[in-house]
């Protein structure tokens, strides 16, 4: 414990030196408790104030807290609505524009109660609280109403006595991290009256319904609900449509056996655009939504962004309905384009080596969005013409002081031909040019990218003097639906030949020293991790997280029996794809690299067992491993000071192998 700390003590002192400008620092783990991340925009209906979250970590408590602020269009005035140690989130404004509305956990129990505020500023007041958990909601066009999404109450944690009565399950899909074991609970549709204080039953029984939406007049909602016989054993949303009052009965709107969702209707009351998948299987990891719209009628969909073969998200619409906004991934980059609905043609609102994560548009016709780059986290920008203006500063107070990492895409060819997109991340203050120890810090997913956005992790390594690469590895979207799917049924094969194919480009260029590589990475991350070292032994050393290698041990443990069923089929129908997919637990003798394995303990999407075999495995094999296991956390760590000891850790354990 000692050496830890001793190394730890030497790991932060370099770090807070190398490469520093005379003025400014390099990035450290504990500011994780400086961190401010904005998210959940709303602009005000006559278009003058924006209203958003901000959460921060409180390092007195422990946890992570959220609050409902609003800034002017401008950025001239920016105002805290709610404070204290309650948390605050999903703001949302009355259509009049005097109030602000949130759920909060304030006064006991869990989020389950809804308040409203003055926009002109004073304490939040209760408006209803729900028996079971408040999940969303939204507001009638007359500001008369309001639809509700609640999840059905647990009875079971209500009962007298002291022990909880057993879970019972009968469904298909029994488990899910952070929700648990899943037994019965389903989520329904409510309408609270506002004049009267009463609230209407819309929806029941055994399915979910999510994402309501009102049409313009007020008369109906457009929802998401499975309804299929089994709705555990396949992915087929549609869009539901019904009268807004008790007894009303529910519509099917779209048909397509994928999935459809966040749907969005037109100001004009005609249509309603939304989220279909590309692909209609029972279960797909690798397919893209596409931008859709649909006649509030019913019949056959338009699909606007079919030709585009990128992944689309967040749909709003334009004031005037002519046309329809979403982020668009695209190789390392999220960027806001609009479909205009009469001819389907496609313009950006934005251009940049950045990453746009939110969209709200304005009465005007000018939009807000939320956008990261690799040195600055999530800030909000006003666009017009093309043009974004940054009109809030919440991470100046830390980032003015920061000496960062210098971020650069590259392009790698693998050993098959293939073309690999990676981000480099050199140490503060020195450029490409002279070799360093080099981290792969792989993503999970694997259905996502590294985007040119702020990653604390890699801005962290690169700061304890490490060269850091990012691989959007084959499985990574934004490079189209082929590039996506090429891992279907074949993991640890195509992804490793990425990541290995990346290092080499690196070694020939002269940026990494090939006797000191490493690797690291989270969930999906985690995995090829284990993949790689047991395929290459130059890894000097390792950390995998929230991994698994003998795949063949997580069927029914995990939260993946769809996954598993429709893409690599039962195992006691193909026991040699499991085997084969198996291989870093089944040849652990192979691997020399050096592994640090972290766990978090209550994880059912990652269960611990994937990482405590592989610690076990090489324990026995006596290659230098440690195991870590983060207590009650779920697949995602969200107590900061596990984040921040998660940061230490990597720092010692590749500053003792790689340097």
């Amino acid at each position: 414990m000692m050496r830890y700390f001793m190394l730890l003590c030497f790991m932060a002192a370099c770090g807070a030196t190398h490469g520093q400008h005379p003025d400014k620092r390099t990035i450290q783990p504990g500011d994780i408790y400086r961190l401010i991340t904005l998210g959940d925009l709303q602009i005000s209906p006559e278009g003058s104030w924006i209203a958003y979250t901000e959460t921060r970590a409180d390092s007195s408590r422990d946890k992570y807290g959220t609050h409902i602020w609003m800034t002017s269009w401008d950025g001239s005035s920016t105002l805290q609505l709610t404070n204290g140690e309650d948390g605050d989130e999903t703001p949302r404004w009355s259509p009049d524009g005097k109030f602000l509305s949130f759920i909060s956990s304030r006064q006991g129990g869990d989020d389950s109660k809804l308040y409203v505020i003055d926009r002109r500023g004073g304490e939040g007041q209760r408006l209803l609280e729900v028996k079971g958990k408040l999940l969303d909601y939204a507001w009638s066009p007359d500001a008369s109403r309001i639809a509700l999404v609640v999840k059905d109450p647990d009875y079971a944690d209500t009962a007298k006595t002291k022990t909880r009565p057993p879970y019972v399950m009968d469904r298909y899909h029994f488990k899910q991290d952070v929700e648990g074991y899943l037994d019965g609970r389903n989520t329904h549709l409510y309408v609270f009256n506002l004049q009267h204080k009463t609230t209407d039953t819309l929806t029941g029984g055994r399915y979910d319904e999510s994402s309501p939406a009102w049409s313009p007049d007020g008369s109906q909602l457009v929802f998401v609900s499975n309804r299929t016989e089994d709705p555990d054993r396949n992915e087929n949303t549609d869009l539901w449509i019904m009268p807004a009052v008790a007894g009303g009965q529910a519509r099917r709107l779209t048909t397509w056996k994928g999935a459809d969702s966040n749907p969005v209707w037109s100001p004009d009351g005609k249509f309603i655009a939304y989220l279909q998948s590309s692909s209609e299987e029972d279960f797909t990891m690798y397919g893209h939504a596409i931008l859709a719209l649909v006649s509030k009628d019913g019949g056959t969909p338009r699909l606007l962004s079919k030709d585009l073969d990128r992944p689309v998200r967040t749909p709003r619409w334009s004031a005037d309905a002519s046309s329809v906004a979403v982020l668009v991934a695209d190789d390392r980059k999220s960027l806001p384009v609009i479909f205009s609905i009469k001819d389907g043609s496609m313009k950006k609102l934005a251009e940049g080596d950045c990453s746009y994560s939110d969209l709200a548009c304005r009465k005007s016709g000018s939009w807000a969005a939320l956008m990261s780059t690799p040195q600055l986290p999530s800030e909000i920008y006003v666009l017009e013409n093309q043009v974004a203006k940054r009109i809030t500063h919440a991470a100046d107070s830390l980032f003015n002081t920061l000496a960062l990492s210098k971020v650069t895409g590259f392009r790698s060819t693998s050993s098959d031909g293939t073309l690999v997109s990676g981000m480099l991340y050199m140490p503060p203050g020195k450029v490409p040019g002279g070799k360093w120890p080099l981290i792969l810090f792989i993503h999970g997913g694997p259905v996502d990218q590294d985007s040119y956005e702020f990653y604390m992790e890699r801005q962290s390594l690169a700061a304890g003097g490490f060269a850091v690469a990012a691989v959007n590895y084959r499985g990574s979207y934004g490079r189209g639906v082929d590039y996506c799917r090429a891992i279907f049924a074949d993991w640890g094969n195509k992804e490793v030949k990425d990541i290995v194919g990346a290092a080499d480009f690196l070694i020939a260029s002269g940026v990494a020293d090939s006797t000191k590589m490493g690797i690291a990475g989270w969930s999906y991350g985690g995995i090829l991790t284990d993949y790689v070292i047991a395929s290459d032994n130059r890894f000097r050393a390792a950390s995998s997280g929230a991994g698994s290698a003998l795949q063949l041990s997580m069927y029914g443990v995990d939260e993946y029996v769809n996954q598993y069923n429709n893409e690599l089929g039962p195992p006691w129908e193909h026991l040699d794809t499991w085997l084969k997919l198996s291989y870093p637990f089944l040849r652990a003798n192979r691997i020399k690299t050096p592994t640090l394995f972290m766990a978090s303990q209550a994880d059912f999407n990652v269960p611990s067992a994937g990482a405590e075999q592989m610690y076990q495995a090489l324990r026995t094999l006596h290659v230098p491993t440690q195991l870590v296991i983060y207590p009650g956390q779920f697949h995602e760590i969200t107590v900061p000071s596990y984040q921040v000891d998660r940061l230490q850790r990597w720092l010692v354990w590749f500053g003792r192998y790689l340097k």
